[in-house]
């Protein structure tokens, strides 16, 4: 008996441990629920309270003479808590916003995907007259509200690759920064891209008390909890708007870049990539289908060939030979070369066209000979200073690379590609290791493996009118918060050469415009504009058209490059379009006399 009775004893004690236990596991739980777990929490305060996400209007950009290049307007996002949308007109709502019962279950989905208890964009960018009558009958739909949110808009279709164009973030910018959540918008390229933390500003809370037909029934403790949103920092940059906008009807139906800058700040008075397009095209609702369209287009016009297109520069690098060769002590003004139809040495030859011989420096600048460049480029190469041609070759591009060839610039512009000067290293490597000064010789007139952009020519120009130095070039002026810009932007980068040896060079520049220089068309009235005509050679087609200038020759104010693809000698296309350009900035209209000109600029399409 005593037996039986302990074997009975001992399942007490464990039937007792068993239920012990399951109630532990139950207290355990019910601790984690209300204390430690948000699920309830959150549950239980979507019921009452919503935290409404304040956007800030993105910062304006504002043209350097206070003129509006963009501006925000107003839209609306639908947003939805899965789990309050319950017992809804679901057809009805899909009436009301225009879309298919599959569409309504695909974004349900989706939502749900997210988070069951916090809000996602269900229907996105709603026009402000759409979403006023909604707002009045959203109450019918509960789980179900708004937010609004700002679309950039452009006032004038021009500047789309200056400015840029922003989109909705992905998981990867969110992973990144916190600030941004699913739905938000970030800024792709240009400006937008730069310049985004500055353009976005801090977002906003707004808790609102809501009742159980998701009617909002006021703000939760007056506000006392409400974060303010603050507005983007508005942004002045250095572009002129009316002259952006008249260089890009010049460039209409034609392919390639503009870039004028201000030589005294480095500010980037224009920028132009054309074929364009215009920025409203990727705004809103429309954006995806029209990007499609545009990456489609056979003539590129997304890409920007301002700051990424490589070409060769041609005879408008014949101005840093003059300059690096007066520096090495290789040239002077009185250096003569003669010409009889090219430069010839063995079995090589060169070609050049028709001019008188021999030439001075001045002179050579004027006609571009090629056969001077190709003896003053041997000289530096072949200077007896140096042990051996790649010791004076290192020298040479150790130059250029100063004046801003052959690497990017730390400018505000993403993107941007740093062309090709050629390493010593890779000539060993192609002629392995056996060459010298005349293997390299196209290199003397800007064609071989020599690649510039054209915002490194526009730059080259600027530092020729600065005698010796530049600036950086650089899209942004002022930062409304008063912020200071980069201060890389306001730094003298200086190219190696005296200054003392720019006065022939530009001289040479400012005949090259006159009765007898190879860009006469692109002379204007009552200052000079000292230029420099350029033909790339193009192995697949047509030469391209080249031109540099700046003007006026003392104080000047602007600084210009103009290359266009495919359309022949530099004095043809670029060079009247430069002067164009020039006269409109400096005068503020085109002379009556010069109107034909303008209009055969305008009229002229080169795409065919």
């Amino acid at each position: 008996m005593i037996k039986i009775r302990d074997k009975f004893e001992n399942r007490k004690f464990i039937i007792l441990a068993f239920f012990v236990g399951v109630f532990i596991i139950f207290i355990i739980r019910l601790v984690i629920l209300q204390l430690l777990s948000d699920e309830y929490k959150e549950l239980a305060e979507n019921n009452t309270l919503r935290n409404l996400t304040i956007h800030p209007p993105r910062g304006l950009i504002y043209d350097r003479n206070g003129k509006e290049m963009v501006y925000n307007e107003a839209v609306y996002d639908l947003m939805v808590i899965p789990q309050q949308a319950k017992n809804i007109d679901t057809l009805e709502l899909c009436r009301l916003l225009g879309i298919e019962k599959e569409g309504y279950i695909e974004r349900m989905q989706k939502a749900k995907k997210y988070s069951r208890y916090k809000a996602s964009i269900f229907e996105k960018q709603i026009s402000k007259e759409n979403a006023a009558y909604l707002h009045e009958i959203i109450y019918r739909f509960p789980g179900f509200y708004f937010v609004s949110r700002s679309l950039r808009k452009y006032p004038k279709p021009i500047a789309a690759h200056l400015l840029g164009y922003i989109g909705e973030v992905n998981q990867n910018d969110i992973d990144k920064d916190s600030f941004y959540a699913s739905g938000d918008y970030i800024g792709i390229s240009g400006v937008e891209r730069t310049y985004e933390k500055l353009l976005r500003g801090r977002k906003g809370i707004e808790k609102l008390m809501v009742d159980n037909l998701n009617r909002v029934k006021g703000s939760f403790y007056d506000g006392r909890y409400d974060i303010a949103a603050i507005k983007g920092a508005d942004l002045t940059i250095g572009i002129d708007m009316e002259l952006q906008e008249y260089a890009e009807l010049l460039m209409q139906n034609k392919k390639g870049g503009v870039v004028a800058i201000e030589p005294s700040t480095g500010e980037i008075l224009v920028l132009v990539s054309s074929p364009a397009y215009d920025p409203n095209m990727l705004v809103g609702r429309i954006r995806s289908k029209n990007y499609v369209s545009l990456q489609e287009d056979t003539l590129k016009p997304l890409m920007n060939r301002a700051l990424i297109s490589s070409y060769p520069p041609g005879s408008t690098f014949k101005l840093v030979q003059a300059l690096i060769g007066q520096q090495e002590g290789v040239l002077f003004p009185h250096t003569t070369y003669g010409c009889q139809g090219g430069f010839h040495f063995g079995g090589l030859h060169v070609g050049c066209h028709s001019h008188s011989s021999p030439l001075n420096l001045e002179q050579s600048v004027q006609q571009s000979c090629n056969a001077y460049y190709c003896n003053v480029y041997r000289s530096i190469i072949d200077n007896n200073r140096y042990k051996n041609v790649k010791e004076g070759y290192r020298k040479w591009r150790e130059y250029l690379l100063k004046m801003g060839f052959g690497r990017k610039f730390p400018t505000d512009l993403p993107y941007e590609k740093s062309g090709n000067i050629p390493s010593v290293e890779y000539y060993d490597r192609i002629y392995r290791g056996s060459w010298n000064s005349l293997t390299t010789i196209s290199l003397a007139i800007g064609q071989g493996e020599i690649l510039a952009t054209p915002l490194q020519l526009a730059n080259e120009a600027a530092f020729i009118a600065n005698r010796g130095y530049y600036y950086n070039p650089h899209i942004i002026r002022r930062i409304s918060d008063g912020r200071a810009i980069d201060s890389s932007f306001t730094t003298k980068q200086w190219t190696g050469i005296d200054a003392n040896y720019f006065e022939t060079v530009i001289s040479g520049m400012a005949k090259v415009t006159q009765p007898g220089g190879t860009a006469r068309i692109a002379q204007i009235d009552s200052f000079d504009v000292c230029g420099k005509t350029g033909t790339a050679q193009n192995p697949h087609g047509k030469d391209h058209s080249v031109f540099i200038a700046f003007a006026p020759r003392d104080n000047p104010k602007i600084a210009i490059a103009v290359f266009i693809e495919n359309s022949g000698f530099g004095g043809t296309w670029a060079a009247p379009i430069s002067s164009l350009i020039i006269e409109k900035y400096l005068k503020g209209y085109i002379p009556e006399k010069r109107k034909a000109l303008e209009l055969r600029m305008i009229e002229g399409n080169l795409l065919n």
